[in-house]
């Protein structure tokens, strides 16, 4: 079955044939696509790995050189429904899945103006952030052929496209089981609780999975040592390249804490920035990778200056220095206000690196505190989102890591848990199970 992806298209009114980027084709099928009262060429250009056939859609309408933040945001990624819509007639698939706000106008698309077209396809829409809802002007219905009937809690004249995905898929899906719990909540609902709980019975909750073949630190070129849960050598010489590389004193019996992410809120930056402090001053180590807001950027600048030797600072993204982060550091901060999954606590289980989390979300349903479980924990868990609670779990980790027996299993345990898509594919499929008996019942 095809997959639908945007593809940025910056060259698009060039006369010369540009280069293929990212091995995507230059040319595909092609078709007019109605947008208001006129049409836009769209391409529609494949590859095909590992048996699976992926259709980008090609138009300058779509392709910008960043993927989200452009003004016509909203705009844009509802031509790409539409666009996805039209192709789909010819594939006739039996499950249409979306996901978040930027896909999410397709799956009224399909459950109404093209389900004839489609023969009663399935649909799946899957919430990853639901913080992020796409919410503009409902003229946008209009230019993608919607009704502008009003879905709650869209007031007159707005467009929410993640509630309407929400209120006419089949099945509604998140990234873990504990995010589907709490959505139905107030205070993590972000206006859509009561929308969803009337989907409560059609609501379903899979962690996400990791690729396990990239992150594996037996066979990761992009650390210095490669290491495994039966030879651990290989972190210790990590963490000494991590901490001359970083300018840290290199310390073997020094915990290094890492931080990989965004600085704002939902990431826990307001809880962390007053406890850092503290915890480099208990005797740690803190290693930072990311941006985000500029009050907090300039917070930490303050920090690293007050703290060199203790605390290395990265503003930006370098997939290449997140691996040897994961790779030299003890222990992971994820002190997140809300977390739907988070993948940086799989990927540190894998590098053998102890997360700290605060118990939300995904973080709650893949780290079992390892001071409430002593046999099965798996990392540090705090529950109030006070920095007195994170500064608290810290504590019991760098207790934990002062023991080296203790620590020892412990981290041969989080190297030996299986986060790969396998398990979470099989729930996939049961959902799809589920989407199509809907449809049918329906």
């Amino acid at each position: 079955m095809p997959r639908w992806a945007a593809w940025p298209t910056w060259r698009a009114r060039s006369r010369r044939p540009s280069p293929p980027r990212f091995g995507i084709p230059a040319d595909g099928a092609s078709r007019s696509v109605p947008y208001g009262r006129s049409t836009s060429r769209v391409l529609y250009p494949s590859v095909v790995r590992d048996r699976v056939r992926t259709v980008f859609v090609q138009s300058p309408r779509i392709g910008r050189e960043k993927v989200y933040g452009a003004k016509d945001d909203a705009k844009r990624y509802a031509f790409f429904a539409r666009a996805v819509a039209e192709d789909l007639a010819d594939a006739r698939p039996d499950i249409v899945h979306s996901h978040d706000w930027h896909s999410a106008l397709l799956v009224p698309m399909v459950a109404g103006p093209f389900r004839r077209a489609l023969r009663g396809a399935a649909t799946v829409f899957t919430i990853h952030n639901l913080a992020y809802q796409g919410q503009s002007s409902s003229e946008i219905l209009e230019i993608v052929g919607l009704p502008k009937k009003r879905v709650p809690p869209e007031e007159p004249g707005q467009l929410n496209p993640m509630a309407r995905a929400i209120a006419s898929a089949d099945i509604v899906s998140t990234v873990s089981q504990r995010y589907a719990q709490e959505i139905l909540t107030p205070e993590f609902g972000a206006g859509l609780q009561d929308l969803l709980a009337r989907r409560r019975e059609d609501l379903w909750g899979i962690v996400n999975g990791i690729d396990t073949d990239v992150f594996d630190p037996a066979r990761d070129r992009s650390i210095p040592a490669r290491y495994s849960a039966e030879d651990l050598r290989g972190k210790a010489q990590d963490k000494a390249a991590l901490q001359k590389e970083l300018g840290l004193a290199v310390d073997m019996r020094t915990p290094v804490f890492g931080v990989i992410g965004r600085l704002v809120e939902q990431k826990g930056i307001d809880i962390l920035t007053p406890a850092a402090g503290d915890i480099l001053r208990g005797g740690a180590q803190i290693v930072v990778l990311g941006s985000g807001e500029p009050q907090y950027e300039a917070m930490w600048r303050e920090l690293a200056a007050r703290h060199r030797g203790s605390l290395s600072l990265t503003f930006g993204f370098d997939s290449a220095l997140a691996q040897r982060i994961y790779a030299g550091s003890d222990m992971f901060l994820m002190p997140s206000r809300f977390e739907p999954c988070g993948l940086g606590q799989l990927i540190s289980f894998r590098y053998g690196t102890v997360p700290v989390v605060r118990a939300v979300g995904g973080l709650a349903d893949t780290v079992r505190d390892a001071d409430a479980d002593t046999k099965r924990g798996t990392g540090f868990a705090f529950t109030d989102y006070t920095t007195v609670a994170l500064t608290e779990a810290v504590r019991r980790a760098i207790r934990a890591y002062r023991d080296d027996q203790r620590w020892e299993g412990l981290r041969a345990r989080v190297m030996r848990l299986d986060h790969s898509w396998t398990a979470s594919a099989k729930r996939y499929v049961e959902m799809y199970e589920a989407a199509r008996s809907a449809r049918r019942a329906a």
